[in-house]
């Protein structure tokens, strides 16, 4: 596999991360509206319109999807993420404030690296481990609020999901070779839409509550596809394309910049940013431009 120069994968890694917070913004709102079981396949079903139409629009002999044992784990990893982590994520977070999500959360990046060093053997600088380790505090001065509350079921569901999402990185840049990243990611979605109909089914089956479709507003379909489309479909398409090309622990770090989009993104909608959530959006700027200069550095040096 052919190194190629961090720098051309840094964009793509900052492309995912906005799509996921303004996502999570914009799937906040509809959850008001629609419950989680029904929102998941609603959103998938976007995703996986869109990227079929730009895998249509686009194909060329490179993004060919071969089916092989490795690619069809890859696919199977879908139910995974964003299968059974963003089921078990929406569902915590009906329960739980956004704050206290988003702080959850905080946990994904020191998760992938840990994992990524147990399972992958990757090496981790004390630099990189170091320059996380201040992004992740800088995370928890923009969205820790006193009184930040939820109870134990939803702090425990999204505490999963943060596990499964991060098990997922590590897996995935472990099957990720030389397979083009839109056909990688509408077969993981794909398993993932089936996943979740199939969960919402047997729920409705089992209590009644699956399923809620009924006098959905036009305005809320919109914002449901939108949602998805930026959560699942946009965001996993750029951070695959980031991932092919950078170990599990780097594409990691730059998670702490999802809730200073999402911030951000409320911050248009009306929301106000204290003196406090400014200091630490800068700290969580200027920790990933430092991860991204040190590790676009180690690949120079190694070429």
């Amino acid at each position: 596999m052919p190194n190629h120069p961090l720098g051309s994968r840094v964009p793509m890694l900052v492309a995912a991360t906005a799509c996921w917070g303004v996502g999570t913004v914009v799937t906040k709102q509809v959850l008001d509206d629609v419950a989680p079981l029904t929102l998941l396949p609603i959103q998938l079903a976007a995703s996986c319109l869109l990227l079929a139409g730009v895998a249509v629009l686009t194909r060329t002999r490179r993004d060919r999807f071969r089916w092989s044992p490795q690619t069809r784990g890859l696919a199977a990893l879908g139910v995974l993420n964003p299968g059974l982590a963003y089921a078990l994520g929406l569902l915590g977070l009906t329960s739980i404030s956004a704050s206290m999500s988003v702080l959850l959360w905080a946990a994904e990046p020191v998760l992938i690296l840990l994992l990524a060093a147990a399972l992958l053997r990757e090496h981790i600088p004390a630099a990189l481990a170091a320059a996380l380790g201040t992004a992740v505090v800088g995370v928890f001065l923009v969205v820790y609020q006193p009184g930040t509350a939820g109870d134990a079921a939803g702090v425990a569901l999204t505490v999963s999901a943060v596990g499964a999402c991060a098990l997922y990185t590590v897996l995935t840049r472990r099957l990720l070779l030389d397979d083009a990243s839109l056909p990688v990611v509408l077969a993981q979605q794909v398993a993932a839409l089936l996943f979740a109909v199939l969960l919402a089914t047997a729920v409705q089956l089992a209590t009644g509550y699956g399923w809620s479709l009924g006098n959905l507003p036009g305005a809320t379909w919109v914002a449901a596809a939108a949602s998805g489309v930026l959560y699942y479909g946009l965001a996993f398409w750029f951070f695959l394309a980031g991932l092919r090309r950078v170990p599990a622990s780097v594409a990691g770090a730059f998670f702490p910049l999802i809730p200073v989009f999402g911030v951000a993104a409320g911050y248009l909608v009306g929301e106000r940013l204290a003196g406090r959530q400014w200091t630490g959006a800068a700290i969580v700027v200027i920790a990933t431009v430092a991860i991204a200069v040190q590790q676009t550095r180690a690949v120079q040096t190694v070429a």
